[in-house]
């Protein structure tokens, strides 16, 4: 069994649509991976259709699903991905799995998905939050998005300086190699300390109806800990930052493709080092940042020649009204992730247009 190209994915699935394991197995499979599975749901659809049927894999099944795969010599693999696991419980059987395999595989790649939140609110037991702390020293990636990260690290993120405090507490209390925030806000304090360039790419402009775009721009930035004797209190990390242009309407899944992605798309150790400036991290996050993009514009121009009244727009108002009509939008907005194996296969390639990564030059120095 190659155990290098082979991936256990353990997070939700749903029967239709593209969010979780139905987000990131065909991207990963597409990428030359082999996949196995574990569903930490069984749901007919996600959540924001508003309804949904389906269980929850509770603790004990995880751990038998996970048992006979170990009964099996199947517990062999070179990556790890983890996402939404909805309870404590049930948590603490992947966090004891993640040790294991790391334990056995000190070369494990895994990419922890810390999915608790967004938008200031949480949607995972709360007693999740420690666990996913205690965990974070075994994950070799992780994929947060700004709200995760103020939960893992107690740093709101609205200057320089609290992303530097955020930053240390992942790379040096809690021992994580490599962080992508997957996005960040930008602050009028934060964006005056970016490069050039991408503090360029957030001057606002006048979007027209027609143009994909919202008209509104987050960041991603992306970390890696700078080997023991090279790092200093004052320079801790390698760091690169992007600018991603939100897109129209509201997508489910977005998270779950892109850390599938990242973990596709970052090389083994034995693999030679990407030219700089670019870091392994860097470049698999250009990647999938390009290859996200390219498919929710490709689902945006879809849901455009939908018929209107199949493609109704974002009103939380009219939608609290009418319960058809949240489900027709998110039906029209369902990734259009197969139609879009192209870009998966030949992503942009970080220098240009979207997922770009630009370094972050004097990044440490600040507010030092």
């Amino acid at each position: 069994m190659d155990t290098h190209n082979r991936v256990l994915s353990i997070q939700s699935h749903v029967c239709s649509g593209y969010v979780g394991n139905r987000a990131a197995t065909f991207p990963l499979q597409l990428l030359g991976y082999d996949v196995d599975v574990v569903n930490t749901v069984q749901f007919s659809n996600h959540s924001g259709y508003g309804r949904l049927k389906g269980t929850r894999t509770d603790a004990d099944q995880l751990a038998s699903i996970l048992q006979g795969l170990e009964e099996n010599g199947l517990l062999r693999m070179g990556r790890l991905l983890t996402g939404y696991v909805p309870g404590a419980p049930a948590l603490m059987v992947v966090a004891d799995l993640a040790r294991k395999l790391h334990a056995r595989n000190p070369e494990l790649i895994y990419l922890l998905d810390p999915v608790m939140g967004d938008d200031n609110k949480i949607y995972v037991a709360p007693e999740c939050v420690p666990i996913y702390k205690d965990l974070l020293d075994c994950a070799t990636i992780i994929t947060p998005n700004w709200f995760e990260v103020e939960l893992l690290t107690g740093v709101k993120l609205d200057s320089p300086a609290a992303l530097q405090e955020a930053l240390r507490s992942l790379h040096i209390q809690h021992g994580v190699p490599h962080v992508v925030i997957s996005s960040l806000l930008p602050t009028a304090s934060v964006s005056a300390a970016l490069p050039p360039t991408i503090r360029g790419d957030l001057q606002p402009n006048g979007v027209s109806p027609t143009s994909p775009y919202a008209g509104d721009t987050q960041l991603v930035v992306c970390s890696s800990l700078l080997p023991e004797p090279e790092r200093t209190v004052g320079n801790v990390s390698v760091v690169h930052v992007g600018s991603v242009k939100r897109i129209r309407g509201y997508f489910s899944g977005v998270g779950d493709l892109f850390s599938a992605l990242v973990l596709a798309h970052f090389p083994s150790p034995s693999s030679p080092p990407p030219q700089e400036p670019d870091t392994p991290l860097s470049r698999a996050t250009a990647f999938a940042t390009s290859s996200v993009q390219a498919i929710l514009i490709s689902t945006h121009h879809y849901v455009q020649s939908l018929p209107e009244q199949e493609r109704p727009e974002t009103d939380p108002e009219l939608d609290l009204r009418d319960a058809e009509r949240r489900v027709r939008r998110m039906r029209a907005r369902e990734l259009r992730l197969i139609q879009g194996r192209d870009y998966i296969l030949n992503p942009g390639q970080g220098g240009k247009g979207e997922g770009r990564m630009i370094p972050w030059e004097g990044f440490w120095a600040q507010h030092a």
